[in-house]
């Protein structure tokens, strides 16, 4: 299509889409200021007649449902989907878990979550060393720490498989979401406050969350396993700290990113690689997708599956066909979490680009175009890496290129392919026990028997 001339690097299909996003965005911002002035009664008479269509459109006739007998992942499912937060999930499964505060160099608090004792194991000295080899687990992009332990089934839970197998665990969380949404400069409705991107994940919320975990556990190294968004800040955290590769054992990356290809919405992925600052004229300088959480408590459960069900096929093509409906149920419930406007612009830098690069500050005007740029913003040097990495990505993640990321990585890295996944499978696939997890295990084993250092015995 021909460009419009002087007005920037958007087609026309792109200003149409332009509109058109603004428009729906106002239409939801009106709605939500509908809904939170009615009063509970009416949101619960919308809800259930929302249970009602459901279930009058679903396959099974609700006489015919309500006569099955529910099975222990129904059961489940209920019981994840109603609690409220970490440590409900956690005493589902049967564990007890320690709530820790970091408090990043720049200001910030951050809530640490530790596993540190086995199912029905009396925890001797809380907030004190256990002497085990430590794990720490980080989360990705618009999630918090939940996402770990909200499975229907014990043994497909990485965390608790962990502790199992004698770890102490820990699970961070990023500045700005649910555990982490404070500071002591600046308020969460202030937008100086949701002025972060993976910088500051990179320089601060990773290094001082793993310096505050060594310190507490007195273990010179810990393991890292991230997952999607947490792998890349890793990264980049390994990348521009040198020190922190000696704290650091082995860096598992399950559905690792880096420099995504891009969405699969062809017109959401061209918009937003058009102009990626875009993001912030539709959603604000704070937090996005801030009312969420608002329409997944009244919407019934089943129902907020289905969309977003239908928005991960559409912006990424991904399937879930891994994952059971009940585990979506549960797990959708705590998928999202809060996340910076910014650092979701500088993803779509990273696309845009092709590069694991830092946030890029400057505008470049669409009026001047040169073949030889004069600037070009800083890449995170990430095959200076020293620590061990290990790459667990599925070949029907769309946000993967392992051929491209391998070379962006150290030559040591070592890659391991699961077929048939996608992106949240290596998550909460019906087969990651089998499939996921054992990977993960023989690799820390793996790694600690390469140490003298706090050997697992099987009293651990």
């Amino acid at each position: 299509m021909p460009r419009v001339p002087l007005i920037g690097r958007l087609s026309p299909r792109e200003y149409v889409a332009l509109v058109l996003g603004f428009s729906f965005i106002a239409f939801e911002t009106i709605l939500h200021i509908v809904v939170a002035c009615l009063p509970t009664p009416i949101i619960k008479w919308f809800y259930h007649r929302s249970r009602s269509l459901f279930h009058r459109l679903s396959r099974t006739p609700p006489h015919r449902r309500k006569a099955k007998t529910r099975s222990e992942e129904q059961k489940a499912s209920d019981r994840i989907l109603n609690a409220r937060d970490f440590e409900d999930l956690c005493k589902i499964h049967g564990y007890t878990h320690e709530e820790h505060v970091v408090l990043t160099k720049d200001g910030y608090l951050l809530g640490l979550h530790r596993l540190p004792s086995k199912m029905g194991e009396k925890e001797r000295s809380p907030g004190s060393s256990t002497g085990k080899p430590v794990v720490y687990l980080h989360h990705g992009l618009l999630m918090n720490s939940e996402v770990w332990v909200c499975l229907t089934d014990t043994a497909r839970s990485l965390p608790f498989v962990l502790v199992e197998q004698g770890y102490d665990v820990w699970l961070g969380n990023n500045r700005g979401n649910k555990y982490s949404k404070k500071s002591i400069h600046h308020g969460p409705n202030s937008t100086k406050f949701w002025d972060f991107s993976i910088d500051d994940f990179a320089w601060h919320d990773i290094p001082d969350s793993i310096q505050y975990v060594l310190d507490l556990t007195k273990a010179s190294a810990l393991s890292y396993i991230g997952f999607s968004q947490g792998t890349a800040q890793a990264f980049a955290a390994l990348s521009i700290h040198p020190q922190l590769n000696k704290k650091i054992n082995v860096f598992i990356a399950l559905a690792p990113a880096l420099s995504p290809a891009g969405l699969a919405a062809t017109i959401v992925d061209s918009l937003m690689k058009a102009s990626p600052t875009l993001m912030f004229l539709f959603f604000g300088r704070r937090a996005i997708l801030s009312s969420a959480a608002m329409w997944q408590s009244i919407i019934y459960p089943p129902i907020f599956t289905k969309v977003i069900d239908q928005s991960l096929l559409w912006l990424f093509d991904w399937h879930s066909t891994n994952i059971t409906n009940d585990q979506k149920i549960a797990a959708y419930a705590h998928l999202y979490s809060f996340a910076s406007v910014k650092s979701v612009v500088h993803w779509f830098q990273i696309m845009r680009n092709s590069a694991f690069q830092m946030y890029d500050d400057d505008v470049i005007s669409p009026v001047i175009r040169t073949s030889v740029s004069s600037y070009r913003p800083a890449r995170f040097p990430t095959r200076n890496i020293v620590t061990p990495v290990v790459l667990l990505y599925g070949d029907r993640d769309s946000l993967v290129d392992i051929d491209i990321m391998l070379t962006q990585l150290p030559t040591h890295t070592v890659a391991r392919r699961l077929r048939g996944y996608e992106h949240l499978d290596i998550l909460w696939g019906n087969n990651v026990d089998k499939d996921v997890l054992p990977h993960v295990v023989d690799t820390l084993r793996m790694y600690r028997e390469n140490s003298d250092e706090n050997p697992i015995t099987d009293d651990a």
